[in-house]
């Protein structure tokens, strides 16, 4: 079963710094394309970043490119997203997934990890 668990949410004021890990369980990653997704309340979900398999294609939602970098180690079987310069608008819940190929389906959906950006 292909499970994915997120984690390293928390509270930071703006301006401050984050990093998200994605660890796969039960599967290895390496085939896989991972997205990095988050809703904020009363919102829709949204993509906000994605990696290929292989880690040599990236992509950003315009809202954070530039503050954001998606990067993983295949070894480690795991995802990083790492936030710099957060707003209180970066406020969501935010999760992993299996995006094949960056623009198909998406599965295996990890539960989540609140990033809350307060003064």
């Amino acid at each position: 079963q292909l499970q994915l668990v997120e984690s390293g949410g928390g509270l930071v004021q703006p301006g401050g710094s984050l990093r998200l890990s994605c660890v796969a369980s039960g599967f290895t990653l390496d085939y896989y394309a991972i997205g990095w997704f988050r809703q904020a309340p009363g919102k829709e979900r949204e993509g906000v970043s994605c990696i290929s398999s292989s880690g040599g294609s990236t992509n950003y939602a315009d809202s954070v490119k530039g503050r954001f970098t998606i990067s993983r180690d295949n070894a480690k079987n795991t995802v990083y997203l790492q936030m710099n310069s957060l707003k209180p608008e970066d406020t969501a819940v935010y999760y992993c997934a299996v995006n094949y190929f960056c623009s198909g389906p998406v599965s295996s959906w990890g539960q989540g990890t609140q990033v809350t950006v307060s003064s």
